[in-house]
């Protein structure tokens, strides 16, 4: 009599005898698994929109704060320029960027 094992992983579950026993008289061996079903979604369907949302959130507050940057550097950039040059003389039109600090 040749024996052979029960194919794939499912060989544990099922007993020697009926194995045996189904291979000899040619009966089904029938395996029932017994499942639970989800009730309600998987974390990732909330966790991948949440985390693209806070990237996006991020890459905006990272850009304001670049923009008011600049802002701060351009305004002190022309406040240094018109101390240093007073007045500006562009065809007999003077204009005066910065007030003289004392009279």
């Amino acid at each position: 009599m040749n024996h052979r094992d029960p194919p794939g992983i499912i060989a544990p579950h099922i007993p020697a005898d009926d194995w045996r026993r189904a291979e000899a008289t040619g009966q089904p061996v029938v395996i029932v698994v017994q499942t639970t079903d989800r009730t309600g979604r998987p974390l990732g369907h909330y966790l991948y929109p949440l985390a693209i949302a806070g990237a996006a959130t991020m890459g905006v507050f990272g850009l304001v704060a670049a923009f008011f940057a600049l802002l701060d550097f351009a305004s002190q950039t022309a406040a240094t320029v018109g101390g240093a040059a007073g007045s500006l003389g562009i065809g007999g039109i003077t204009l005066r960027l910065a007030r003289p600090t004392g009279k």
